[in-house]
C-alpha cells in the first residue's frame, strides 16, 4: 500500500541549498586558483646574511655605552616570479637582549633573482646597560671582540606581475654576530633566521 504522497521542497530550501552549493563551488574555486598560483609562482623565503662588520669609537663610563657600527646586510630574493618592494626597515642591534643602537634603511625595490646590499650603521649614544651586561662586555672587551644580536623589521609587500600583495611584516634575526674592535682580524659572515 502506497505511502502519502511526499511534499515536494519549499521554494526557501531550495533557495538555501542553491546557496550552500554556490558557497561550496567557490571555497573550492578559490582554494584550486590559490593552489594552481603557487605551484607556478613557488615562493621561496627571502635571505639575509651579515656579510661584514666593525664597531669604532667605542666608550663606556657608568655602564653607558657609545659607539659607531657599520655592518653590511645582504639581501636575496631568490624567486624568479616575485618582486619584493621594501616600504620600511628598522634595524636594532642588541647586546645582551639589551637595545643599543638603532638605525633605518631607505625604502626600496628588489627584482627578482636579485642580491641587495645594504649599508647600517647604528649609533649607540649613552646606551645603558644593566651591571652584569657591562661587566661582561668589559670581559669581551679585553679578548678583543664582542658578540651581539641584530633585529631587522621591516614592512614589505610582494609583486608578480602587475599583482601586488598587501603589506606584511617580515622579521629577521642575526644572532653571535662577533665584531673585532681590533680591523686586522676577518670577519665570519653570519646568516640570519627571517620570519614572514
Amino acid at each position: 500500500m502506497a505511502g502519502p504522497p511526499t511534499a515536494p521542497p519549499s521554494p526557501r530550501s531550495r533557495q538555501i541549498k542553491c546557496i550552500a552549493i554556490s558557497l561550496l563551488a567557490l571555497i573550492v574555486l578559490i582554494g584550486l586558483t590559490v593552489l594552481i598560483v603557487w605551484l607556478v609562482i613557488r615562493p621561496k623565503r627571502l635571505e639575509y646574511t651579515i656579510e661584514d662588520g666593525s664597531v669604532h669609537g667605542y666608550d663606556m663610563k657608568y655602564n653607558h655605552i657609545n659607539a659607531s657600527f657599520n655592518f653590511m646586510l645582504k639581501a636575496y630574493n631568490p624567486n624568479r616570479k616575485v618582486s619584493v618592494y621594501y616600504d620600511s626597515m628598522q634595524v636594532t642591534l642588541l647586546y645582551d637582549d639589551a637595545p643599543i643602537a638603532f638605525d633605518v634603511v631607505e625604502p626600496f625595490f628588489q627584482p627578482h633573482r636579485n642580491v641587495t646590499l645594504l649599508e647600517l650603521k647604528p649609533v649607540a649614544h649613552t646606551a645603558p646597560l644593566l651591571v652584569s651586561a657591562a661587566k661582561d662586555l668589559n670581559v669581551e672587551r679585553m679578548s678583543g671582540e664582542m658578540e651581539l644580536t641584530i633585529k631587522v623589521k621591516a614592512r614589505i609587500h610582494f609583486k608578480v606581475g602587475s599583482w601586488k600583495s598587501s603589506k606584511r611584516t617580515l622579521w629577521a634575526t642575526c644572532s653571535q654576530v662577533d665584531v673585532h674592535f681590533s680591523s686586522p682580524k676577518s670577519f665570519s659572515k653570519i646568516k640570519c633566521d627571517t620570519d614572514t
